[in-house]
Formats: C-alpha cells, structure tokens, sequence
C-alpha cells in the first residue's frame, strides 16, 4: 500500500481505496480484520485522525464492522458490495462520457460494441 501525497485524491480516500483492493484481491479476506488506524497511520506517516476517516468511511459504506474493544472487520459481502460500487462508478466516469462523444460521432451501438471488442482482442 501506498500513499500519494501529491494526488488531487484526499488521503482518507486513498487508505479507504487501498483497503478496498485488499479485499477485492483477497489479501483482506471476508471476516478478516482490517488494519487499524494506528497500523495505517504509522505506516503511512499520517495524522491518526486522516487514517480513521478513511477506515470511518468503510464503516459508513457497510465494507468493514466494528467489534467493540477488538478493532474492525471485513464484512460479509464485502468484496461483492466493492466491485457493485465500482462497475456503477465506472459506467458513470468511463461509459457515459464515451457514449456521449459516440452519438455525438453517429456511431451505432454496434460500431462502438465492435470498437470496444477490437479493444479486448487487441
């Protein structure tokens, strides 16, 4: 894991992110505990303040639990609920914008389909 300090992207969102890739990989499995925010923030060099807004925002999105007096936890459904987040953040950053300058280019939806294949088989 890393942090960049030069990113436009706040370092709460960037912890949040990377724990999240932990799950998706399974490096952080269902079940499993999170690392904490003193782990994070010694780690990284960063206010311990910044590393639980990060964890918080886990929390708030149902990725990870708490377990009172023990410390967070990956929840059931975790890696699934990521990735439903992810595809819906992906349509909305990279499949609209592209569907937007497709029609603005008259391709059908066949052409841009045929487009995007030649993409994958490249």
């Amino acid at each position: 894991m890393q942090v960049d300090f030069s990113s436009d992207v706040p370092i709460f969102v960037q912890i949040a992110e990377q724990i999240e890739n932990a799950v998706m990989s399974g490096a952080l499995a269902e079940g499993e505990q999170a690392p904490s925010t003193t782990e994070i923030s010694v780690r990284f060099k960063i206010n311990p303040a910044t590393a639980l807004k990060g964890v918080n925002k886990l929390a708030d999105d149902g990725v990870l639990y708490k377990k009172r007096g023990v410390g967070m936890f990956v929840a059931d459904g975790a890696r699934q609920m990521i990735i439903s987040k992810r595809r819906q953040r992906f349509f909305e950053r990279y499949m609209m914008p592209m569907i937007v300058e497709a029609e603005k280019l008259e391709l059908s939806s066949e052409q841009l389909y045929e487009m995007i294949r030649r993409g994958f088989h490249r």
